[in-house]
């Protein structure tokens, strides 16, 4: 069953702002809300942007597959026509 609390409706600056409870834990520094044509808004984390170095460092980490990539036969190459029509 989803958890659910009331939570305050404050002000902060110009803009009105919700205060998350501590048992509702989002990751990362952003959310995106999204609020429905009939009134319910949800909340969500927002993704986290990777660079690519982080990319490079967990494949680096990251187990090897345990398994053989099968061969692939090279095909011969066909030509290709890149004429448009006008």
């Amino acid at each position: 069953m989803p958890k659910e609390r009331k939570a305050k409706i404050f002000m902060n600056g110009r803009s009105r702002a919700v205060r998350i409870p501590s048992d509702f834990d989002l990751s990362g520094d952003e959310v995106v809300i999204r609020q429905e044509t009939d009134g319910i808004i949800t909340i969500h984390p927002a993704r986290q942007k990777r660079s690519p170095g982080e990319l490079i460092e967990w494949l680096r980490q990251a187990a090897p597959l345990g398994q053989e990539f099968p061969e692939i036969e090279d095909l011969p190459l066909r030509s290709v026509d890149l004429d448009l029509p006008e």
